[in-house]
């Protein structure tokens, strides 16, 4: 994006900029709140509406598609870990993988502190890998399974794992987010990671205290016990349950820790479980095909047992296949029109004080994901566009680079169609708006960074004298496109 523009092409203005970026807000929100609209076409329709727009802005047809289709490209490898996942689902219910999990996990965790469990565990599977993804699709999905078997609504439990995915993703020096952040900012990693506990701890601490009173009115006879007496009677008696069940887990937990591609690492622990699923759970080699490509089908006239079974398969990812495709394409579209980069530069000699401006990093970062639909589309243009200004301002690099990570990176799933918000509610299977509102980590930090930005806490400054001069915003458009090229990939890894 952004290179071999025509040179007619005019810059937006601030008002024709806000004008662009409030009318996409316009369709989305009204076709949601207003029609129940699917999100898919609110965006299609979006797309079509800033076509005139960049027109005015004197962008030839062939540019703007070119704009489209260049953003649309990088929607392929997570698209393909998407159809991935799907597949992987509907193969570890087939392998008895996720029976397994949940059939010993009703026994070994309280249901009272089930949500506590849920947050920490996940912490700790994602700080070891270094990927939230990779944490959401396997503990993740076991999780979810065990959660409803005590009565726990969906949303709370969705909330709490990807909470805890998401703060061990922060603060693990294996995550690619947490290396890209502090290299767009000139940080340094360490220094970036145990900057971001002044604000992540906190917040971990007060979610967590949150889920422990949440979970305590979950006792046992929230659930009635001869519901889940037909969930374990059902499983025990369809599965052959036990360690070979676990070893799909085991070889993709291995693989991602052992930092192997993704594509390839969910693959193979798909083709683990498809194996075991025939020769081990005695389903026919077509059976599992088409567990493959169209979930797990069971008609058990159990609710609980189709709640957690039903699930999974090629198709299930479609649509938010669909949806990344057309949210990144307009952000390519409002990326290459300059509107995020207009804004900003229309106030950012107004920003004297380290309140306004984690006030302003939030808002750009937030936008960044609205607009590029991907984290590190988010965190690669917060970054070049706030760096100018942090450094005016005398701050460390550490203090911009905590900020993005509060609000870009924890940011992800909250927003419908970003890679990471159509990932965390495909795998899942909960909507981003039925999770969004257990999201604590995510929702707290950034009030947390607040404060401290209003009070200077942990504002850590350089020393006198290596104040850098102003002249640094007159580079802020080369800075953009240098940077630009970081987020060609955002899912190198999961």
């Amino acid at each position: 994006m952004g290179s071999g523009k025509p040179k007619n092409i005019k810059k937006p203005s601030f008002v024709y900029a806000l004008s662009m970026l409030l009318t996409v807000v316009a369709i989305i929100s009204v076709g949601l709140l207003v029609f129940d609209a699917p999100i898919q076409i609110l965006m299609f329709i979006s797309i079509l509406t800033i076509i005139p727009f960049m027109k005015g802005l004197g962008f030839p047809y062939k540019q703007i598609e070119k704009s489209m289709t260049k953003s649309m490209s990088r929607a392929l490898q997570p698209g393909l870990i998407l159809l991935t996942v799907g597949i992987l689902i509907g193969a570890w219910i087939a392998s008895g993988t996720v029976p397994s999990l949940v059939y010993y996990g009703i026994g070994a965790i309280s249901p009272q502190f089930f949500l506590l469990t849920t947050l920490i565990f996940c912490s700790l599977v994602s700080l070891a890998i270094g990927t939230s993804w990779g944490t959401i699709g396997t503990a993740g999905i076991a999780l979810m399974g065990v959660g409803t078997t005590m009565g726990v609504p969906a949303g709370i439990t969705a909330g709490a794992i990807i909470s805890g995915a998401f703060f061990g993703d922060k603060i693990s020096p294996l995550s690619d987010s947490t290396n890209l952040t502090p290299t767009v900012t000139g940080g340094e990693l360490f220094t970036h990671i145990k900057h971001m506990l002044w604000t992540s701890g906190p917040a971990y601490i007060i979610s967590a205290l949150i889920f422990t009173f949440i979970g305590l009115k979950y006792k046992t006879s929230a659930v009635n016990d001869e519901s889940i007496n037909q969930l374990t009677g059902y499983l025990e008696n369809h599965f052959n349950l036990g360690l070979v069940p676990l070893i799909p887990i085991m070889v993709l937990f291995i693989l991602l820790i052992l930092k192997k591609p993704a594509l390839p690492a969910i693959f193979i622990g798909t083709v683990v479980g498809g194996l075991i699923a025939v020769f081990y759970q005695g389903f026919t080699f077509s059976e599992t095909i088409g567990f493959f490509y169209s979930g797990y089908t069971v008609e058990s006239g159990i609710g609980i047992v189709d709640d957690l079974l039903m699930r999974g398969g090629l198709t299930s990812m479609l649509a938010l296949i669909v949806l990344f495709l057309f949210a990144l394409g307009l952000g390519g579209m409002l990326a290459d029109a300059g509107v995020l980069e207009t804004l900003i530069e229309s106030f950012a000699d107004k920003i004297q004080s380290t309140g306004l401006f984690v006030f302003v990093t939030i808002l750009v970062s937030y936008a960044g994901l609205a607009i590029g639909g991907a984290i590190i589309f988010a965190i690669v243009m917060s970054g070049t566009l706030m760096r100018p200004i942090s450094e005016r301002l005398n701050l460390k690099p550490e203090n911009l680079s905590r900020v993005i990570e509060d609000t870009a990176t924890q940011g992800g799933p909250l927003v419908p169609w970003t890679g990471a918000g159509i990932f965390a509610a495909g795998s899942l299977g909960v909507s981003t708006g039925t999770y969004l509102p257990f999201c604590f980590l995510a929702l707290i930090t950034p009030f947390v960074s607040m404060f401290y930005g209003i009070t200077g806490l942990t504002m850590t400054k350089n020393e006198e004298g290596k104040k850098t001069s102003e002249k640094v915003l007159d580079n802020n458009q080369a800075k953009i496109k240098s940077s630009k090229k970081i987020a060609t990939n955002d899912y190198t890894k999961i």
